[in-house]
């Protein structure tokens, strides 16, 4: 696939490797002279200086037809501005923004954005509760981010650790999809009992999240009914 990143540095470079990695054709924007010298050296492929916000910036990268395009500014606003051109004006057929404000993902969707991502506010909600970040081992935006599915390190001590599923505070619409213990792959069942270590898969919405969080790590407020 043919993807346009745009902004972004410690997350860009990370994902620029992945992306090569899964050998994806990819063009990158940033406004910082100095890292776009360290991208293209790093990785040798197009990088365009600029504001991604400025449409002579966009014609300079030639993204038009592109499959994705990924904004990684830190202002919600600007990732909003470069997702929305590049859907109208270049025919970018899908568009994904991070955002640091939660409340705008729904705001994005219905502007027309395809996926928004608040990780990064997750991350720091964790933080703030003193909750363990190494627990959150990755999480996934599914069906254009009507739900989201997290991988859930179980620490030894986390509440959830020697009970059985059926136990679970979880509440509805919340589903532990697969359970990763060492290298076997489990189906849960109700009566699965969750050991330390275990790596849980859960499928939920993404208001529910912070809640599926709570209940595995212990961590933050008191467990919702």
């Amino acid at each position: 696939m043919r993807i346009a990143i745009a902004g972004g540095k410690t997350k860009a470079d990370f994902l620029i490797r992945s992306l090569l990695g899964k050998k994806h054709r990819l063009v990158v924007i940033n406004d910082d002279p100095a890292y776009c010298g360290y991208l293209s050296r790093t990785h040798g492929i197009p990088v365009v200086q600029g504001d991604a916000c400025k449409r002579y910036v966009l014609d300079d990268a030639e993204i038009d037809g592109f499959d994705i395009l990924i904004a990684l500014r830190p202002l919600d606003a600007d990732n909003l501005v470069i997702c929305q051109t590049a859907k109208r004006l270049y025919h970018v057929r899908k568009t994904v923004a991070v955002v640091a404000n939660p409340k705008n993902v729904a705001v994005f969707q219905k502007l027309g954005v395809n996926t928004a991502i608040s990780a990064t506010w997750m991350v720091a909600e964790m933080i703030e509760q003193a909750s363990t970040v190494e627990s959150l081992v990755s999480s996934l935006s599914v069906e254009h981010g009507r739900l989201v599915l997290t991988e859930l390190l179980v620490e030894p001590g986390a509440p959830v650790a020697g009970r059985r599923i059926m136990e679970l505070p979880l509440g509805e619409n919340i589903v532990i999809s697969c359970i990763l213990r060492g290298v076997d792959m489990l189906a849960p069942q109700g009566k699965t009992v969750i050991q330390p270590r275990d790596k849980l898969l859960v499928l939920c919405a993404p208001e529910r999240q912070e809640h599926v969080i709570r209940v595995v790590t212990g961590e933050g407020k008191e467990h919702e009914k």
